[in-house]
């Protein structure tokens, strides 16, 4: 167990670890981020802040010498570094986790080694294994690089063989998975936690509606049948175990017009759909990501009312949080990032309400209203 009063290191200094060592300084334990911007999101509310590039093994080394457990934000790390940390310190989630999640090829494969059902799919590393691909998946299908691809990013929808060819070349030529097109009636995923001692705990539901790609509201509950609600759950909870899973896993999911679910993507981190828990449950995800690395115990998951998270963009600048926070059911949460680009997560919103379509009415009004856009037609 590590204690409060030990350190807290986290690889990467984005939002995520912001609200990460938020958490974990209200519990009392002190952290260390390690990231190439002095003035990132996270260095207003660390204790130590180490700048150097994060697939620099000898940058990232001091957050070894200072850190009793090593955690990360984002999967974009080069593993290596990692295992250089791992060697003198706890890293959660495993490095090998960490390797599964960042290839699309190998997450894929692990989930069907756990059972897991997923959309047909088959690795594409070449134009030559372009036709077995397609007349396995079918059409239309989903071309997606295998590393590095996030938010809609590294992926073309394709309905040809030509298509295919030309969404190949675009994309860099491999490796990639071709995945078939799923006609799904909703999105959902679940924040899971589980802990060195064994211990898992799910959070609710959540649905999700996007935007250009990025995720725009995550409705809880999600407004899906119980039971696919608890099978939703059950799938995170599977994944979690056969993983070997220290801290926090979000598990992206298809829900089928029958009810069936496909995972789609695994995340080894606290996940832009779980930051609702931070006024809706009874323990926020980073909270119990803290609790999970440190193997605390872990808090209670319980949803305390409905609730709609949406993300503040770039493109909602200047913002009019006034007008936004003029219902008091709403609560503001920004990430401190300098520059507002278009696309850019720059903070969220949570609405609670007492039921989830009010939440995602209120959730659309106060979008509306911190961007200046009451009135206008609605983008999202």
């Amino acid at each position: 167990m590590i204690r409060p009063g030990e350190v807290v290191g986290i690889v990467g200094g984005g939002q995520l670890a912001r609200m990460s060592a938020l958490a974990a300084r209200a519990m009392g334990y002190r952290v260390a981020v390690a990231d190439p911007d002095p003035d990132c999101p996270a260095a207003p509310v660390a204790d130590r802040v180490i700048v150097g590039a994060l697939n620099d093994p000898e940058a990232l080394a001091p957050l070894a010498d200072v850190a009793s457990v090593i955690t990360y934000e984002f999967e974009n790390i080069d593993g290596a570094v990692l295992d250089r940390l791992a060697a003198r310190r706890p890293v959660h989630p495993r490095v090998e986790i960490l390797r599964t999640c960042q290839n699309r090829i190998s997450e894929k494969q692990a989930l069907e080694r756990l059972g897991i059902p997923v959309a047909p799919w088959r690795p594409v590393r070449s134009a030559d294994e372009i036709p077995a691909a397609l007349e396995a998946v079918g059409l239309p299908a989903v071309l997606k690089t295998a590393t590095m691809g996030y938010d809609g990013k590294g992926q073309a929808v394709i309905r040809t063989t030509a298509e295919a060819e030309r969404a190949l070349e675009a994309l860099g030529g491999g490796p990639l998975v071709l995945e078939r097109l799923v006609d799904f009636a909703c999105e959902l995923s679940v924040v899971v936690a589980r802990s060195a001692s064994g211990h898992v705990a799910p959070f609710p539901v959540a649905e999700n509606i996007h935007a250009r790609n990025i995720l725009a509201y995550s409705i809880v509950p999600a407004r899906v049948d119980p039971a696919v609600q608890a099978a939703a759950r059950d799938l995170a909870v599977r994944i979690a175990e056969g993983l070997g899973l220290v801290g926090l896993l979000g598990v992206e999911m298809f829900c089928l017009p029958d009810g069936r679910l496909l995972v789609n993507e695994l995340a080894p981190r606290p996940h832009n759909s779980g930051h609702y828990t931070q006024d809706a449950c009874a323990t926020s995800q980073f909270e119990q990501h803290i609790r999970a690395v440190c193997d605390l115990p872990l808090g209670a998951v319980d949803l305390l009312s409905p609730v709609c998270m949406v993300n503040v963009m770039g493109e909602d600048f200047p913002l009019d949080v006034g007008a936004a926070l003029s219902d008091p059911h709403v609560k503001l949460h920004l990430y401190g990032k300098r520059e507002p680009r278009p696309h850019r997560k720059m903070g969220h919103l949570n609405v609670l309400a007492p039921t989830a379509d009010e939440a995602l009415e209120r959730a659309r009004e106060a979008k509306a209203a911190i961007a200046g856009t009451a009135g206008q037609p609605r983008q999202a």
